[in-house]
């Protein structure tokens, strides 16, 4: 079942992160852990990170884009059947 991976909140004042790099896209497997993205908030750059192994079926978000917390980000398949469905 895919997943989707939205914009967190990682502090108590943030509001919205900008994508400064995705590091995975359409089509690559990635493990729990893996680095999905460096995301640049009002304070500092974090990476986002996969909380489950999967492929990526789409990213959402351009690199450069600033978007409001929540917002989806990409989608996380179970299988490469799957996200070829989803592309």
């Amino acid at each position: 079942m895919a997943e989707t991976i939205a914009m967190p909140k990682w502090g108590l004042t943030m509001e919205e992160g900008t994508i400064v790099e995705w590091m995975v896209g359409e089509g690559d497997p990635v493990q729990k852990g893996d680095v999905l993205a460096i995301v640049e908030t009002e304070k500092t750059s974090v990476e986002l990170t996969s909380p489950f192994s999967g492929v990526v079926a789409r990213v959402l978000v351009a690199d450069g884009e600033t978007v409001p917390v929540g917002t989806p980000l990409l989608i996380l398949a179970s299988s490469p059947e799957e996200a070829a469905q989803l592309r």
